[in-house]
């Protein structure tokens, strides 16, 4: 948690930094130039992404399908799109990564991987809760007898 403090008080001073930087060996007004048009180029493909996205998930809906790939791909245009939309170079690079489809599906993968790891790890805790605490029910075979004499 303190290590992602630091990244993010950090992050708007690296930012600056290079922004200065990059003034300084081309110049303010190609510089202010290059912010402007990148923040033009995010809102763009972030409108054009968004709705070929939700075309993709209402078609999965229309088939009665789950569409989580199109969820998760909607929330990282979404993402890549806003640091397309914030000034500097540094969140333009990661915003790129977001909008950019082969990219966007590696980051989906690994994110639904995650979870799914995640979510057995939770469902072993569980599991393992249950049973120490005994509420693990026996296993019973319910069926029908009959008594000869």
């Amino acid at each position: 948690m303190r290590a992602f403090l630091f990244l993010f008080l950090l992050f708007p001073i690296i930012e600056l930094a290079l922004l200065i930087q990059v003034g300084s060996a081309i110049g303010v007004l190609p510089t202010l130039l290059l912010v402007i048009g990148t923040a033009i180029l995010g809102s763009v493909l972030l409108r054009v992404a968004g709705v070929a996205t939700a075309w993709r998930a209402r078609e999965k809906l229309a088939r009665g399908e789950l569409p989580e790939q199109e969820m998760l791909e909607g929330l990282l245009i979404a993402v890549g799109g806003g640091l397309l939309l914030l000034p500097g170079f540094i969140s333009d690079i990661f915003g790129v990564f977001c909008l950019i489809p082969f990219t966007r599906r590696l980051l989906v993968n690994k994110v639904r991987l995650r979870a799914a790891e995640q979510a057995m790890r939770q469902r072993a805790f569980f599991d393992d809760q249950a049973a120490r605490s005994g509420q693990v029910r026996p296993n019973v075979l319910e069926g029908e007898y009959e008594r000869r004499d």
